[in-house]
C-alpha cells in the first residue's frame, strides 16, 4: 500500500488568476462554507457536513473554483476517521461547459493535497446503474473520467452498487451448511488465503500482483475487516456437517450503512450454490439490527457474486468506478 504524505492543515491557494482574471481557486475556509461546496449536486452532498465533524475529510482537502459567488467547479478528497491522509478522491464536479475550470481546479488543488510529487490516491465516483445508455449520464462520466486520465491516472474497476431493504424475503436456510461464528483471526485468514486462488475481485487480483496469497490476506484483514466497529460476532464461518470449512461471510457496519463486506468460498465447494445461503446468512445478521438498507458491492466481472445479490434479493441501484494511478 503506497503511503501518502500528510496533508498542511492550510494548504496555500494559488495567487495567479487562471483562465479568466475573476477565477479564484481555493480551499473552503470553513464548515460555514459547506453550503457554498454543495453548490454543485452529487450524492454525497448531504454527508459532507457530518464528514468534516467526524474527520472524514479536511477543510483543506475541499476546494472550489469560484467566479463571484458561483461554484464554477469543485473537487474533494476523503478518509477514514483517525487518518491523516485521503483515501480516495471522491468528489469531481463542474458547471456545464466549465470542464476546462474542473481540470485546472483538480490539477492545482492536486498538487496542494499532495505535495513532493506524492501518489495520488484512486478516483472514484458513484454512477446511475444505467450510465451507458443514458446519453446525459454518459457524457457526465465520460468527462469527469477524461480530466483524471489526462493527469495519468487509469481506469481500475467498474463495481455493481446492491441494496437490500427491510420486508424483502431472506432465502431460509437450507440445511446443507452450518454457520457459526469465525473462531477468531488465524481461522479467518486460513480460509481467506485459500479463497484468494481464483478470486475475481480486481483489489485482490492487484494484490496479488506482489503479494502472496497469505499475505494479501492479511492485508485485507488488517487494512479493512478489523477496522469495522462492529461486532466480531457477526461474522460467519460455514462448514458441511463434518465441520470442514466451505467460506465465510462478513456483516459489518460501514462508514454509512450495515453492508456485506466479503464473501468467499473455498475453490474445492464453489459450484454448488453455497454462495446463496453465505449470502442469506449475512443478511440475517444484518436484518436482526433493524437496519434501513444493506448495502454491498462487487465488480462487474464477478458475474456469480452479482447473480447471487439479484436471487437474494438485492437490487442493483448504482454503479461505481474507480480510476488509479500506477
Amino acid at each position: 500500500m503506497t503511503a501518502v504524505p500528510a496533508v498542511p492543515s492550510t494548504p496555500t491557494a494559488p495567487t495567479t488568476p487562471a483562465l479568466s482574471h475573476d477565477l479564484i481557486l481555493r480551499p473552503i475556509t470553513g464548515s460555514q462554507e459547506v453550503e457554498l461546496f454543495n453548490q454543485l449536486p452529487y450524492v454525497f452532498n448531504h454527508e459532507v457536513a457530518d464528514d468534516l465533524s467526524t474527520g472524514r475529510r479536511r477543510h483543506a482537502w475541499l476546494w472550489v473554483a469560484l467566479r463571484g459567488d458561483r461554484v464554477l467547479a469543485r473537487v474533494g478528497w476523503w478518509c477514514r476517521p483517525g487518518d491523516d491522509a485521503p483515501l480516495l478522491f471522491d468528489i469531481l464536479d463542474y458547471a456545464e461547459d466549465h470542464q476546462d475550470v474542473g481540470q485546472l481546479l483538480f490539477e492545482t488543488a492536486q498538487a496542494a493535497v499532495f505535495p513532493e510529487n506524492g501518489t495520488p490516491v484512486k478516483y472514484t465516483r458513484m454512477i446511475p446503474a444505467d450510465w451507458r445508455t443514458d446519453p446525459a449520464a454518459r457524457r457526465a462520466v465520460e468527462g469527469r473520467t477524461a480530466i483524471v486520465e489526462r493527469c495519468g491516472a487509469r481506469p481500475f474497476v467498474e463495481r455493481l452498487r446492491f441494496e437490500w431493504l427491510p420486508g424483502t424475503p431472506i432465502p431460509a436456510p437450507s440445511g446443507r451448511l452450518t454457520f457459526r461464528q469465525v473462531a477468531g483471526r488465524e481461522e479467518l485468514l486460513e480460509v481467506m488465503t485459500d479463497v484468494l486462488a481464483g478470486t475475481l475481485d480486481a483489489h485482490s487480483l492487484l494484490d496479488l500482483r506482489t503479494m502472496t496469497p497469505r499475505q494479501a490476506a492479511e492485508e485485507h484483514y488488517d487494512e479493512e475487516l478489523a477496522r469495522y466497529p462492529s461486532p466480531r460476532d457477526w461474522w460467519r464461518l460455514a462448514t458441511l456437517p463434518s465441520g470442514e470449512p466451505v467460506g465465510f461471510v462478513i456483516a459489518a457496519q460501514g462508514n454509512y450503512h450495515p453492508i456485506i463486506a466479503y464473501i468467499g468460498i473455498r475453490p474445492a465447494h464453489r459450484g454448488h450454490g453455497y454462495i446463496d445461503e453465505l449470502l442469506a446468512e449475512g443478511t440475517r445478521v444484518l436484518a436482526a439490527t433493524n437496519p434501513a438498507r444493506i448495502r454491498a458491492t462487487t465488480d462487474v466481472g464477478n458475474h456469480p457474486m452479482a447473480q447471487s445479490f439479484l436471487r437474494g434479493g438485492y437490487v442493483n441501484f448504482e454503479g461505481e468506478i474507480l480510476l488509479a494511478w500506477e
